[in-house]
């Protein structure tokens, strides 16, 4: 299956670039999320625990990158996608390109998050996200995010092609 790199330790071919905003909103509408709200395509629910958090219990701001991962992964797990599987049987990964992340309100120890998945765009060898990690008992936001992933050759780095199989799943959304 494909390999998301955002938070991982020793992550090899991981690659993550963070583009953070001089003033005002985090993502502008050139970057393909729209203010419009979207229905996410896939949701996470995700507790907080005290090693993701900071000595004033408040969530580490890295931990929501991991936290974001997670729920891209397990989306893909959703679709019938195995990382370990798509790296050894198709020669098939995904890095992450680019994010940028806004952070809104910090979530505390023993929190339970809700963390989305929305697919915003699509490109030929491209999946945008738009991602958000908000508190599950009253819907406040944490944490939002614009995640560029590309799908490329494992043992190359080279982009490739998206699968048409992936392509077919997520049509209806993108």
């Amino acid at each position: 299956m494909a390999v998301f790199g955002a938070g991982v330790p020793n992550g090899g071919d991981m690659r993550v670039f963070a583009n953070m905003p001089l003033r005002g909103s985090f993502i502008d509408q050139s970057n393909s999320l729209s203010s419009k709200a979207q229905t996410p395509s896939f949701l996470l629910k995700a507790r907080v625990y005290y090693e993701d958090t900071d000595a004033g219990g408040m969530v580490y701001h890295a931990t929501y990158l991991r936290f974001m991962e997670r729920a891209r992964t397990d989306w893909l797990r959703s679709l019938g996608y195995e990382q370990q599987v798509a790296r050894e049987r198709h020669n098939l990964g995904f890095i992450v390109r680019s994010l940028t992340l806004d952070y809104v309100k910090g979530a505390r120890l023993d929190d339970l998050l809700d963390v989305s998945v929305t697919i915003v765009r699509r490109g030929g060898a491209s999946l945008n996200f738009a991602q958000e990690v908000r508190r599950a008992d009253d819907g406040v936001l944490c944490c939002r995010g614009l995640v560029k992933v590309a799908c490329v050759w494992a043992d190359s780095l080279k982009p490739r092609p998206l699968p048409e199989q992936l392509l077919a799943e997520i049509a209806d959304v993108c």
